[in-house]
């Protein structure tokens, strides 16, 4: 698999106490979406899912969930990956999934018995990383992922040459990477570090324009409303002769 490192984990894993509905989301709706990891070998994503997916997604750390849950309903002939450290934050899509998150919640019909396309992992994606063949992904999205701003914190950022490394393997040729910030240190960096690899390039010229099917987060609509400019980074992989 090539290149070993110790997974070091920098940020928060849960928030405020998991109480009521959102704890019965816990013990009773993520069993059922719950990613799995196989004891050999790699990960069949012909019979992983509800569904017999035309491609497969990855967003890694989807925070609240509702790019993730809306996603999943305009597209649910594929299967979607998402993973998630913080608790809460499964807890947010979850509620999505099931539409008992609010008004403007996206309602899956997951708890009707639809063939679901949502497969979670409520930890640090990089441990799944071993188990996906070469190009399994067609789109990976890294959406407002912690800044980490201070210079002596950088290392912790995602986007850095050994999770690159990955990312260029886990995507598939005619593949899109998808990055978004409202930092503009961040997407200057997330550039910087995809030109130092030698594996990604750059597509879109137009950095301020969201990409066609974009789904706003929550946290992207707040960053707009406090007067913060978000990046839409949208990379493919470089070409090798």
């Amino acid at each position: 698999m090539g290149e070993k490192k110790e997974l070091k984990f920098f940020g928060r894993r849960k928030g405020k106490a998991i109480k009521g509905s959102r704890e019965r989301l816990l013990n009773e709706l993520l069993p059922q979406i719950k990613a799995t990891l196989p004891q050999n070998g790699t990960i069949d994503f012909q019979t992983y899912f509800g569904i017999t997916p035309q491609e497969i997604w990855l967003e890694i750390g989807f925070g609240g969930g509702e790019h993730l849950a809306e996603q999943a309903l305009k597209n649910m002939d594929v299967g979607i990956i998402g993973a998630e450290p913080f608790l809460n934050g499964v807890t947010s899509l979850l509620a999505h999934l099931n539409g008992s998150h609010g008004v403007e919640s996206t309602h899956t019909g997951l708890d009707e018995g639809r063939m679901d396309n949502v497969r979670i992992w409520p930890d640090d994606v990089r441990q799944m990383f071993p188990y996906f063949k070469d190009g399994s992904f067609k789109r990976i999205f890294v959406l407002y992922p912690d800044p980490w701003p201070k210079a002596r914190h950088a290392e912790r950022r995602f986007i850095n040459q050994f999770n690159l490394k990955h990312l260029y393997r886990l995507l598939a040729d005619d593949g899109r990477l998808f990055v978004a910030t409202d930092v503009q240190n961040y997407a200057d960096w997330s550039v910087e570090q995809a030109d130092i690899s030698g594996l990604f390039v750059q597509i879109n010229d137009d950095i301020r324009k969201p990409p066609e099917g974009w789904v706003p987060t929550r946290y992207e609509k707040k960053g707009i409303a406090a007067g913060r400019i978000p990046s839409y980074l949208v990379f493919s992989k470089k070409k090798t002769k």
